[in-house]
């Protein structure tokens, strides 16, 4: 039958057309959905099948996927309102290819808790390497973006990373990971003494107040000298990064004294991206590991706040000055003492 051609408009009425978009969205739906569940390429064919209809290829499951992209550009531009006091950050490795190899790239994480109590996922990238170029880039971005009232940021001890904290988070305290921590220090010790030195370590935190950790801090340092020095020396010169969570309130110290709530949201990343295994591109990395972020930021919104609104109102008096120093600036530090 011959269709006449209209100079504007379709000679199709739209009512016929909308029930197939909706049909098409639903499919790019499910298919987006199954993507961002860690659902391979490959197996989202047979998920298609169990919806009655014909198999679909790998690559036009990709095509769909790309549909997450105005999404996950909108949350990870979007701009950052209010202020910050708590920042985590952290980075895990994926594999992708480049340039005809399979290489190791770095997605670097950021979330941080509100001045109501609530986290949120600041920012993600894909670097080539964690070192402070990279990190210096990100943290850039996210002050950009707004970030501001940082008062301590809460980290492992990478070098890079703590240079560009310096560089980018002026006026801001730094936490080292207590659990980071405990691992390199068990490795200054034989492992028939890991059980006993991470016992005695632990009580550090187990403390009341400032004043107590501080203390225990100094006995600890005392009681291992003896017999593992290295140990001590460590724990010693550890100190002021380890214990940076006492300046705050004792209420926070729990959430603040280790990187434990963005370990939690790594775990989640990578139930999701080992499924794929090895990425196509970086744009794939932050297409799947963006969308799993804004998934996650969204529940947070619905969630009970991580921090207590009453708890936030408490926070001492104290001059925030930074806490991150490296090893030559302590020791000319020391000198002039």
């Amino acid at each position: 039958m011959a269709i006449p051609k209209l100079r504007e408009g379709t000679y199709f009425p739209e009512w016929l057309l909308e029930p197939r978009r909706r049909a098409e969205r639903a499919l790019v739906n499910v298919v987006c959905e199954a993507y961002v569940n860690g659902v391979s390429t490959r197996r989202v064919d047979h998920v298609v099948e169990a919806m009655g209809l014909s198999g679909i290829s790998k690559s036009r499951v990709s095509e769909m996927a790309q549909e997450l992209d105005a999404l996950v550009e909108d949350f990870r531009n979007r701009p950052l309102e209010g202020s910050f006091p708590y920042v985590w950050l952290d980075a895990l490795t994926q594999r992708c290819r480049e340039g005809g190899r399979i290489v190791q790239v770095a997605l670097v994480v950021a979330i941080g808790i509100t001045q109501d109590g609530r986290r949120e996922i600041l920012g993600a990238e894909v670097i080539t390497n964690e070192d402070q170029a990279g990190w210096l880039a990100f943290l850039r971005s996210l002050e950009a973006r707004g970030l501001s009232g940082v008062k301590l940021v809460i980290s492992d001890a990478h070098r890079g990373l703590r240079e560009a904290i310096a560089a980018v988070m002026l006026g801001a305290s730094w936490q080292r990971c207590r659990t980071h921590f405990m691992s390199n220090l068990l490795t200054k010790v034989p492992k028939s003494a890991q059980h006993f030195v991470a016992t005695v370590v632990r009580s550090i935190f187990a403390q009341p107040d400032a004043q107590a950790v501080r203390e225990q801090h100094r006995h600890v340092i005392d009681q291992l000298a003896p017999r593992f020095p290295d140990a001590a020396a460590l724990l010693d010169d550890a100190g002021p990064d380890l214990l940076a969570f006492t300046a705050f309130p004792v209420a926070h110290w729990h959430q603040i004294w280790s990187n434990n709530p963005l370990e939690r949201l790594n775990k989640e990343i990578r139930r999701r991206s080992d499924v794929v295994g090895i990425f196509p591109n970086r744009a794939a990395i932050i297409r799947l590991i963006g969308a799993v972020l804004a998934e996650q930021h969204d529940e947070w919104a619905v969630a009970r706040r991580y921090l207590p609104l009453h708890t936030l109102s408490t926070s001492p008096p104290v001059n925030f000055a930074p806490l991150i120093q490296l090893p030559h600036q302590r020791k000319e530090a020391n000198v002039s003492a």
